[in-house]
């Protein structure tokens, strides 16, 4: 019997599957800024997540972008690149220094178009992310700084599985598809109410409850299509 891994897709496989599987994968370490896809390329590799996160930006003409999907050990990186030809504008890159399980990625894309279980698996994920991309575009749009702040703060939380992790007012803006200034003052708003401490790019969860009642409703949503994943 195979023992049971981080990568939620890899164990919801049958046994034999995932003992086969495993023989094509090797596990590579991640660190913090390592591009995964870039727009209008094949990915070399796919990366099934073992620890870590995986962010997924929208990158404009002049340089800023904004966040549009997350991806924790619950998925596969480059599983939207494995449903057709059309070029993807988007950039995924490690956030949170990260594990993986990878593969050259034209190896994996022959072993999803066998249908079957791992093709089942990487559809849910690629379903799940698309409903979470639609989720966090409704919620750039239409709700306040601090409300997408603490979303973000408790997505990441549940990635890293840890109340403190580091990450810079300029990351947090580009993530948030904002101006710096004004992640600073949202910031300052959560560390007032005691929900968390902010200091030098560190960042401690204080108060997780609190922090999920000052977050908007995206956050149960993505929770929910995350935990519900491989059911």
């Amino acid at each position: 019997m195979t023992a049971e891994l981080p990568n939620l897709i890899i164990n919801a496989l049958p046994a034999a599957l995932k003992s086969s599987l495993l023989t094509r994968l090797q596990p590579v370490d991640l660190p913090v800024g390592t591009v995964l896809t870039s727009p209008g390329q094949t990915p070399p590799f796919a990366h099934f997540m073992t620890s870590g996160m995986a962010s997924v930006v929208t990158f404009m003409s002049d340089g800023t972008g904004a966040e549009v999907g997350v991806i924790g050990r619950e998925g596969l990186v480059e599983a939207i690149n494995l449903l057709g030809p059309a070029s993807a504008p988007t950039t995924a890159f490690i956030q949170s220094e990260a594990t993986a399980l990878r593969m050259p990625f034209a190896e994996l894309q022959q072993l999803f178009l066998a249908p079957g279980p791992l093709s089942q698996r990487i559809l849910e994920c690629v379903q799940s992310q698309g409903f979470i991309l639609s989720q966090l575009a409704a919620c750039h749009g239409l709700h306040e700084i601090e409300e997408r702040l603490a979303r973000w703060l408790l997505m990441v939380r549940d990635r890293l599985e840890s109340d403190r992790f580091e990450l810079t007012q300029e990351f947090l803006a580009e993530m948030l598809g904002a101006r710096r200034t004004s992640v600073t003052l949202a910031a300052g708003t959560l560390q007032r109410s005691g929900l968390i401490k902010y200091s030098r790019g560190h960042i401690h969860v204080i108060d997780s409850e609190g922090l999920e009642s000052a977050a908007c409703e995206c956050y149960p949503i993505v929770r929910n299509l995350v935990s519900r994943l491989y059911s």
